[in-house]
């Protein structure tokens, strides 16, 4: 590992909740103002955190908390491994371990809220897995190869040739950062709040967890959907912030403009979505190389 990279992994582990944390925030406030509300504070994120950190410990189950650090582990190994440069199949590959711990640390507590909200759970990543993989082999058939590291050095604006692509990925951020319509596994509206889903039988420490788990999640996908845009160039960088800060507004917008819909419909939505604008998108890549 170089130098670059090994300072770009420790910017990460230190940084990225720290990034999760400030979108959170951002998320929150706008949200707010788009309901006529005034919204918390930017920072109300950090302070529910540490106000988790300071209540008594409670385990529902037994193994959820070994599983959660799991969670936790993976979600940062999966960022490392990105920022790192090095292989971004294996990043999805890891990423999807790391959903299923999530799984497990949901269904392990026997909860009637937690089982079914752990069973949309796997409804919900085997909804946005296939998009997932496509992307990660779009940018091979861009770039000729699966290194972050190459594809960001690459002279291409993989938007430009990875459109239906980039369309599907965007689609399945809703399902992966929990955002309506998709939120089927747990919400974080108000009148939700007495049963959130996979989040009903956490403890706080627990909770703790999970919501920074989410914060490294979050900034590890806006690395992703930045990826889109980076080149050689280093003016590219600003481009691909520009294009993370509009994705990330345009997810707000649609949350706060959309109802939950059906596991059903969720699944025969993005399934078509992926088919045809990601399907479509790898042919022409395969037929152009």
């Amino acid at each position: 590992m170089s130098v670059r990279a090994a300072i770009l992994v420790i910017m990460y582990i230190l940084l990225a909740p720290v990034a999760g944390g400030l979108m959170e925030g951002v998320d929150r406030k706008i949200s707010a103002r788009m309901q006529g509300r005034i919204g918390p504070p930017i920072l109300q994120p950090f302070y529910d955190v540490i106000k988790l950190f300071n209540k008594q410990v409670i385990a529902i189950g037994v193994f959820q908390s070994a599983l959660l650090l799991c969670y936790l582990v993976l979600m940062i190994f999966t960022g490392a491994i990105f920022f790192a440069g090095n292989d971004i199949l294996m990043c999805l590959f890891v990423l999807s371990t790391a959903s299923t711990f999530m799984y497990f640390a949901a269904v392990v507590t026997g909860s009637p809220y937690n089982t079914i909200a752990s069973s949309r759970e796997l409804i919900q990543i085997m909804t946005y897995e296939p998009a997932v993989l496509m992307a990660g082999v779009g940018f091979y058939l861009v770039s000729g190869t699966f290194s972050v590291s190459a594809i960001a050095n690459n002279d291409t604006v993989m938007l430009f040739k990875m459109p239906g692509l980039f369309v599907s990925f965007v689609l399945i951020l809703l399902v992966k950062m929990r955002k309506s319509p998709f939120d089927i596994s747990t919400s974080h509206h108000a009148h939700q709040e007495l049963v959130m889903g996979v989040k009903t039988e956490m403890g706080a420490h627990n909770l703790a967890i999970f919501t920074i788990t989410e914060w490294y999640e979050n900034s590890f996908l806006m690395g992703i959907v930045g990826l889109f845009a980076v080149t050689g160039n280093p003016l590219s960088y600003l481009g691909a912030a520009v294009l993370c800060a509009l994705v990330f507004f345009f997810l707000i917008l649609v949350d706060n403009a959309s109802a939950r819909v059906k596991w059903t419909q969720m699944i025969q939505f993005i399934w078509l979505v992926t088919f045809f604008a990601s399907g479509v998108n790898l042919l022409v890549l395969m037929l152009i190389r």
